[in-house]
């Protein structure tokens, strides 16, 4: 395994250095841009001095390898890719290369249109209404992608809610009620936000709508008391 690795790293070198290291401008022009990774994930590719770096899960100085003038392996994701513009619809791609040869090239990462996004990137700039209505067209197409997943946009407003943000929390919590409104979990997080808000209409209606849904919700019932209690003083 370890001579094979080294054969492998050993390939890498002689190609890099048999390689232009220089990408023309017309190619940077072509590839410059956002690529969809995923339904809510994307890959931004950008040049420096005139050489490809990527921006991928948070990390922003990616810089592939270059093996050939439009092939470069990246050492994060363990693939290589290429550039190539789609000939059924004249849309330009980043491919993965195919480890096996003869395989079939799937033209899976779209670039991006200049403003173009996905949920994740309106989240981000607290486009609500606009990442839900992403975050639904995904759902309608598949109702078990990853990017709804419950738990982890429940953990995203707990987030901003630990950092006091709270009505971003209540806006992510809002999207979670409307892409899983079957769940108990989603009302009760929302009444915690609309809780620390000071909204206490609001919260004891979230509350009760999770206790309709789990009738062993405990802390549903204790906060709802509370709040009750609060109003009555």
């Amino acid at each position: 395994m370890k001579f094979q690795y080294f054969v492998f790293f050993l390939s890498l070198t002689f190609l890099c250095n048999c390689t232009p290291k220089s990408n023309n401008s017309e190619f940077i022009n072509k590839v410059t841009g956002r690529y969809l990774y995923n339904t809510d994930e994307v890959v931004e590719a950008y040049f420096k001095e005139n050489e490809l770096y990527l921006i991928w899960r948070g990390a922003k100085n990616i810089k592939p390898i270059k093996l050939e003038n439009n092939i470069f392996y990246v050492k994060e994701m363990n693939e290589k890719i290429q550039f190539l513009t789609n000939p059924d619809d004249q849309k330009e791609y980043m491919v993965l290369v195919p480890k096996e040869e003869n395989s079939i090239i799937k033209y899976n990462y779209r670039k991006l249109q200049d403003q173009e996004k996905v949920p994740r990137e309106y989240l981000k700039n607290n486009e609500f209404n606009k990442a839900l209505e992403g975050y639904l067209l995904i759902k309608e197409k598949d109702s078990l992608d990853l990017a709804i997943n419950e738990g982890d946009l429940n953990s995203l407003g707990y987030k901003e809610l630990r950092e006091d943000n709270t009505d971003e929390a209540i806006n992510i919590f809002k999207i979670n009620v409307a892409l899983h409104p079957a769940s108990s979990n989603v009302y009760d997080s929302l009444g915690e936000a609309y809780m620390k808000k000071g909204d206490t209409t609001l919260a004891i209606d979230n509350y009760s709508k999770s206790l309709l849904l789990d009738s062993g919700n405990a802390r549903a019932k204790r906060n709802i008391q509370k709040l009750q209690n609060k109003e009555e003083k």
